[in-house]
């Protein structure tokens, strides 16, 4: 399958008061066409600036340090301002997550919507008008045409995620990025949200990389997930060898920390001990390693290598290297409760 978007060695780092923080210490990974991508992790783990690295959407203070991104034959880090704008919003588009701040409060939907057909396209007003009521309808705006007027604070939060979703969608792009886009939402209005995403990859086969700390949500949409931890990928693999099979004891101790829908509701979950590394002093070692109870001296002191325990699978983590030990390793003696 073919990759519409290739990200290689990414480093991005934030220059701050207290130092460097090394949010995105050199990952890499692609998205193929058609495809719906998950990155999850905590908070901190480098996720969304990863994201916001591939559209140069840094804070002043952020620096892409090293690395390439791959899109449509150019390296999206070093073309110039005028071709990054071209394909910001036309050909990736992202859906941030609250669409409250990511919204002008003083200018109605409907012309913030056409704003982006205005930038992108050559079409009229009456033309732009059209489309922006068929976008509304697209994502399940009741009545757009009396709401083409309103203002932000005058739909609910799942409609103005839903607003967010038109204005990303204006000009039909191939890549959509969706950076935490349900985190606010109440669950029934969650769940609206990832099946409107679902039947529009369907309608337009658009790619999507969906960002979020929840693996119940990338359950709900994609068909890959990447795991980020101290601005490193740990762990990739398909959806379903994830759930069955996790292969780093990150993705393990995330899995422990999500109720289930047939659980006990007098069990108590599992959480992670232990707070993610400083990221002006990133670990040496596995960044993970002091939360891990598997962690042997090695993983502290030396990164480990991506192993590859199955096909479309990777994971960094020494305890699937051919001379680890078995006793107490959950990937070769059996997991230990």
């Amino acid at each position: 399958m073919d990759h519409i978007l290739t990200v290689n060695n990414l480093k991005t780092s934030f220059l701050t008061s207290s130092g460097e923080v090394q949010a995105v210490r050199g990952i890499s990974f692609h998205l193929d066409k058609g495809e719906s991508l998950g990155i999850v992790g905590e908070s901190g783990s480098g996720k969304s600036v990863a994201s916001m690295s591939i559209l140069r959407l840094l804070a002043q203070t952020g620096r892409i340090r090293e690395g390439e991104v791959l899109f449509g034959g150019a390296d999206l880090t070093k073309v110039n301002t005028r071709a990054l704008r071209s394909i910001r919003g036309k050909r990736i588009a992202m859906v941030f997550q609250d669409p409250m701040s990511s919204l002008n409060p003083l200018i109605p939907v409907g012309d913030q919507v056409g704003e982006m057909l205005w930038a992108h396209t050559g079409l009229d007003k009456r033309a732009r008008t059209e489309r922006v009521l068929e976008l509304l309808r697209t994502v399940r705006i009741p009545e757009p045409e009396q709401r083409l007027n309103s203002l932000p604070h005058e739909f609910s939060g799942g409609m103005r995620q839903r607003v967010m979703i038109a204005l990303a969608l204006a000009c039909r792009p191939e890549v959509l990025i969706a950076d935490e886009p349900t985190t606010a939402l109440d669950v029934t209005i969650q769940d609206q949200i990832l099946k409107l995403m679902r039947s529009l990859q369907a309608e337009t086969g658009m790619s999507i990389i969906f960002i979020t700390h929840d693996l119940g949500v990338v359950a709900e949409l994609c068909t890959r997930v990447v795991v980020m931890y101290g601005g490193l990928i740990l762990e990739e693999a398909p959806i379903d060898e994830l759930f069955d099979r996790p292969m780093h004891p990150y993705t393990m101790g995330l899995l422990d920390s999500v109720p289930g829908a047939h659980q006990d509701k007098a069990a108590r979950l599992t959480p992670i001990p232990g707070s993610p590394p400083d990221m002006t002093r990133p670990p040496e070692g596995c960044p993970f390693a002091p939360r891990c109870r598997y962690a042997r001296n090695l993983c502290a002191a030396q990164r480990p290598p991506y192993f590859h325990p199955g096909e479309g699978r990777r994971s960094m983590c020494w305890l699937l290297h051919d001379d680890a030990p078995s006793a107490g390793n959950p990937f070769k003696g059996g997991r230990i409760g």
